[in-house]
């Protein structure tokens, strides 16, 4: 974390000038500016998380595509790095709280904006249940101490009732944890989120070399489909689109460097290019730990490989010690990764609150003089999450239904912001004339983000495809269990707009409100 000497009046200068440019949307300073250049990167480093994602659900893609399923990571890459570029942009205009709401809010309409913040809210709480089950995979993999209910054989899988049931125990562990962190502050949560950050991208790249000194085989096994392709309808073609689940999972949560925008030092800065870096070190570090990975293993064709995933292709190929070690790395990347989940939906949640968007919005609102953090927000998501993982305790089918649903819940809500903003192109709205010196992608902007909603639209489809390959075929409820829960959080979220939408708008029109003017010349709709 980087820290600037204070001046005798207390605060820096350039604490001064954020707080003034936050200023000319409506906002005063309440959250802690204290976040650097490198915290902002690992905000978004950590969501993604290469050894949350890639040891969580290797094993998912592998079993679905073979090792030719890494071609899925690239093409994952690339759609959402052009997502990312237009955050990018938006975040050099926009220094708020919220991202995806705050973003949406200025290009799109009022329904559409609190639409996308309510979708994300519960997307990220979906999310840190979905992070925080990722400790079965590892912990009783070190040690099956962590196996506290359940036998020996139940040690790194969620797949069996004993396993599920362990899953549950451990993540209501991460949960609470998370939260007391959050609820002390954000320098507490920063601190702990770079030191793992840094163990994470450590590790990675030793793990990468380690891997590599034992290399058996070429690169041309990733045109290996493994047969994978067999009796699907759509050849090997359904099998990658399958597979690509997996990427998908792990390359999201990047915007959560805009999240934190009122708590980081020259966020109009750091912000558009912590986005970036996130994103792009994600790739280039998960990419080739796969890829070496893949080529190092003894057995290719060993069927742990598509069951317990990463965990034993390290254990089995460098040994039982260093493989722990890495390991246990992997349970750090794990701790931030659900840290920082919980910090955006706590984000969110507090930027809407305080523009009046919320049920109970005032309480919401209110930032802990003490910590300087939004108390209230970080008990509702830690419970609220603790709530997501009660209910699937038991059910082991339950846990791809869970991380599908997260997923989906983030790939909607940025649809509502690539979408509007493209629209703001072909018209010739955006960018905007007084830009000014901040990320722009010049002449390219509107190929960018045409790709970016064709590659949102197209992967929301993928995963919200009820096919028995992901979600099976035993219960009709858990193979449309994605759908049906992505459409009730919509329809309740459209219901609770129109029902509230007179009250909302009396609050924020309000002399005790806040009130969120927009920037000179920004974009309404």
């Amino acid at each position: 974390m980087t820290t600037r000497s204070k001046p005798a009046g207390g605060g820096s200068a350039g604490d001064h000038s954020d707080s003034s440019e936050l200023a000319k949307f409506g906002y005063r300073q309440e959250l802690e500016r204290s976040l650097g250049s490198f915290s902002s990167f690992a905000a978004g480093f950590s969501y993604i998380s290469i050894m949350t994602g890639v040891f969580q659900l290797f094993f998912f893609g592998f079993g679905s595509g073979g090792p030719a399923f890494i071609w899925t990571w690239p093409l994952v890459f690339l759609g959402q790095l052009a997502v990312a570029l237009c955050f990018a942009e938006l975040a050099g205009q926009f220094p708020l709280a919220g991202s995806v709401y705050q973003w949406a809010k200025q290009i799109a309409k009022p329904a559409t904006s609190w639409l996308a913040g309510w979708i994300m809210i519960i997307g990220a709480i979906v999310t840190a249940a979905a992070v925080a089950v990722a400790y079965q995979i590892i912990l009783p993999q070190v040690s099956t101490a962590f196996q506290i209910v359940g036998s020996d054989s139940d040690a790194g899988l969620t797949s069996t009732p004993g396993g599920a049931q362990n899953a549950i125990i451990l993540a209501l562990v991460l949960v609470v944890f998370a939260t007391i962190v959050n609820i002390i502050g954000v320098k507490l949560m920063a601190k702990i989120n770079n030191f793992g950050v840094a163990v994470e991208l450590g590790a990675s790249v030793l793990l990468i070399i380690a891997l590599a000194v034992h290399i058996k085989r070429g690169p041309g096994l990733v045109f290996d489909t493994h047969g994978t392709g067999d009796g699907q309808s759509l050849g090997y073609l359904g099998a990658f689109l399958v597979a690509s689940l997996m990427s998908a999972y792990v390359f999201y949560g990047f915007d959560t460097a805009g999240s934190l925008a009122e708590e980081t030092t020259q966020p109009r800065k750091h912000a558009p290019r912590a986005i970036i870096r996130a994103i792009t070190a994600a790739f280039l570090v998960g990419g080739l730990m796969m890829l070496v990975g893949m080529m190092a293993v003894g057995d290719l064709n060993a069927e742990e490989l598509s069951t317990s995933g990463m965990p034993y292709l390290l254990k089995s190929t460098l040994g039982t010690g260093l493989g722990d070690a890495f390991l246990i790395c992997s349970a750090i990347a794990i701790t931030v990764c659900c840290l920082a989940v919980q910090t955006a939906a706590i984000r969110m949640t507090f930027a809407m609150a305080r523009d009046g968007r919320l049920p109970f919005s005032k309480a919401l609102a209110k930032v802990s003089p003490r910590s300087k953090t939004p108390v209230l927000p970080a008990l509702i998501t830690g419970g609220l999450t603790v709530v997501v993982l009660l209910i699937n305790l038991g059910n082991q089918r339950a846990f791809f239904v869970l991380t599908s649903t997260a997923i989906i819940l983030f790939y909607i809500p940025y649809l509502m912001v690539t979408g509007p903003m493209l629209v703001r192109r072909l018209r010739g709205q955006w960018p905007r004339p007084e830009h000014g010196p901040y990320f722009k992608l010049g002449r390219w902007g509107t190929l960018v983000n045409f790709v970016a909603v064709l590659y949102g639209a197209g992967m929301t489809i993928n995963l919200i495809w009820p096919r028995a390959e992901v979600y099976g075929d035993d219960h009709w409820y858990f193979q449309w269990g994605a759908m049906l829960i992505t459409a009730l959080i919509v329809v309740v979220g459209g219901v609770l707009l129109w029902v509230r939408r007179r009250h909302w708008a009396a609050a924020h029109t309000s002399p005790d409100h806040q009130p969120d003017t927009p920037a000179p010349g920004s974009v309404t709709g």
